[in-house]
């Protein structure tokens, strides 16, 4: 009877759906389990929130369920889905919704109800070009300058990944200094704290979602460092090949480290009320001080509206109602 419990009780945590999103420009990005809502604050103070549906063949398919799998998903929605709605939210918040012809009317308008699409193609590859450059390939060469002892290519590895957590580090200080990212960082706490509330019990209104936690054990950020932590371990176990394979392993191998890593942060996600995850956890919540900031109230309604446009949503499926989301923008 007991073992059957534990097993229900593992069985429940990691079927369990876990609510999402991402700070935009001037607003909080939601996702559930049927649409993505974004809810963005205008120049004229009002609320424009657009939703949508996520992709069935993706989102429902059984496939993508499974551990490991379900991180691929999870890179496509941070690279592609992320970048188009952090393009769609600049467009907002500078007022250039009509110009633009990027925005999701237009979208809609042409028939694609999505926004951006093939445009956003350059600048996502670009963008992810620049990262593994910058943080996979950059440490390589810079533990290849420091001298080390004959024979001891575990003290390599062990610099490179070093090189890359400093990186990760320094990166992360210098946007923070940026005037327009600390505003981001504002909204990434209020998406931090009105899923902590939900999660918690509490009433998605202004006052307990502000009393709620900024720091969340499902961040980002502590994705970034368990993935330098991973690529520790990974390229230990490749040994110490000749400097192109080196290079080529850390490009083919990114994929690979960052499912890896997003099982982890599931992992401990699911555990976190036991003290020992608690403390091996304790790293990635102090390095979200560094991509949080104190959001102030009209940050935490942006959340607060985009988490209810997509928990509208599910209860609705649940209920057995119709959940189809079609594309749509609305004023508040």
């Amino acid at each position: 009877m007991m073992a059957k419990r534990v097993k229900a009780s593992v069985k429940a945590r990691f079927s369990k759906f876990y609510y999402g999103g991402q700070a935009v420009m001037e607003g909080v990005m939601m996702r559930g389990r049927t649409s993505v809502a974004m809810a963005v604050r205008r120049p004229d103070g009002s609320i424009y929130l657009y939703e949508e549906p996520l992709e069935p063949r993706l989102y429902r398919n059984s496939l993508f369920r499974l551990p490991l799998l379900r991180g691929l998903l999870l890179l496509w929605e941070t690279l592609v889905l992320g970048t188009r709605m952090m393009a769609l939210s600049a467009n907002v918040a500078l007022g250039l919704e009509e110009e633009s012809g990027k925005t999701a009317e237009a979208a809609g308008a042409q028939g694609s109800g999505r926004p951006g699409g093939i445009a956003l193609a350059g600048p996502l590859v670009i963008s992810l070009g620049f990262a593994i450059v910058l943080f996979f390939l950059l440490p390589v060469f810079l533990a290849g300058l420091v001298p080390q002892p004959p024979g001891q290519t575990w003290l390599n590895l062990l610099v490179e990944g070093l090189i890359r957590l400093a990186l990760l580090i320094g990166y992360l200080l210098l946007i923070g200094r940026l005037a327009e990212v600390q505003r981001v960082f504002g909204y990434h706490g209020a998406e931090h704290k009105a899923i902590n509330a939900m999660e918690q019990g509490e009433p998605l209104d202004v006052p307990h979602v502000r009393a709620a936690s900024r720091v969340h054990t499902r961040c980002g950020t502590g994705f970034l460092l368990l993935v330098v932590v991973v690529s520790i371990v990974a390229f230990a176990l490749l040994g110490f090949p000749s400097l192109w394979l080196r290079l080529l392993s850390r490009v083919l191998l990114v994929p690979v480290i960052a499912t890896v890593a997003y099982e982890l942060l599931r992992l401990g996600a699911a555990w976190y009320h036991l003290p020992p995850v608690r403390f091996l956890l304790a790293p990635s919540l102090a390095l979200q001080g560094l991509t949080t900031r104190e959001p102030d109230d009209s940050m935490i309604e942006c959340a607060i509206v985009a988490l209810e446009r997509v928990m509208q949503h599910d209860a609705a499926e649940e209920q057995g109602q119709d959940a189809d989301v079609p594309p749509f923008v609305t004023s508040r």
